[in-house]
């Protein structure tokens, strides 16, 4: 319980210490900002709260104006872990299916086990790229450099927030290959804000699948249904 308390109260200190460095023009250094992501990520899991989102599949091959097949699935997450999804529509080639249930299925594993995964020094060593501004907002980029050899873990590059230290973009390729059938494979993940939660929103991963050739998927979040919404307006509908 101490260690935890003086954790806490390190990274309070810590953040105290961004801010003014960030207003004085300083860019911190690699560990203050690893220091920060840990207490901006503490905080949005504080957050979280029951919701289902809608999601769009879409599967295209060599052709980006050619759509192979299209899933869109409800996907429930209800804190602290538990994930469950159901395919609500599937058109195209079974293909594409198949690789929508393999996605979501390892998101619900993952979802069990997030410390896993998580991009925090325990899966990760980071080094420091470049700090940019792109449209008015003011980012880190950090290289991400797994620990350990896990198909859920990226080898590549992370954009946080310099203001919230949150996570706006991540580029990378998975340090060991998910499958056989899957050859460099590429993702890029984004975020973005859902009722006070800082989710990732969308996805896109391109490979070359054997024999198949080049595949790419491309997923969005397209509504959400938040529990205390839900709640709400069901109670507006009593007499």
């Amino acid at each position: 319980m101490r260690q935890r308390i003086l954790w806490v109260l390190f990274l309070y200190l810590s953040g105290a210490a961004f801010t003014s460095a960030q207003t004085a023009g300083i860019i911190p250094s690699v560990e203050a900002i690893i220091a920060s992501m840990a207490l901006a990520r503490a905080e949005n899991q504080a957050r979280f709260r029951s919701y289902i989102v809608t999601r769009d599949y879409v599967l295209f091959g060599k052709e980006r104006a050619k759509t192979k097949s299209q899933v869109i699935a409800d996907i429930s997450f209800v804190p602290p872990a538990t994930k469950k999804y159901t395919i609500q529509k599937a058109i195209g080639t079974s293909f594409g299916e198949t690789i929508v249930r393999r996605m979501l299925k390892s998101e619900v594993e993952i979802a069990k086990d997030y410390a896993s995964t998580d991009f925090s020094p325990d899966n990760y060593d980071f080094r420091f790229i470049l700090a940019e501004d792109t449209g008015g907002q003011h980012r880190y980029v950090l290289e991400l450099l797994p620990r350990r050899k896990d198909k859920n873990l990226l080898q590549g590059k992370i954009w946080v927030d310099a203001v919230t230290y949150l996570p706006q973009r991540i580029e990378g390729e998975p340090v060991k290959a998910p499958s056989w059938w899957l050859r460099r494979l590429h993702i890029e993940l984004r975020y973005g804000e859902v009722g006070g939660m800082w989710l990732q929103t969308s996805l896109e991963a391109t490979a070359t699948v054997r024999i198949l050739g080049p595949h790419t998927m491309v997923s969005r979040d397209l509504k959400y249904q938040l529990s205390d919404l839900v709640a709400a307006a069901h109670l507006q509908r009593q007499p």
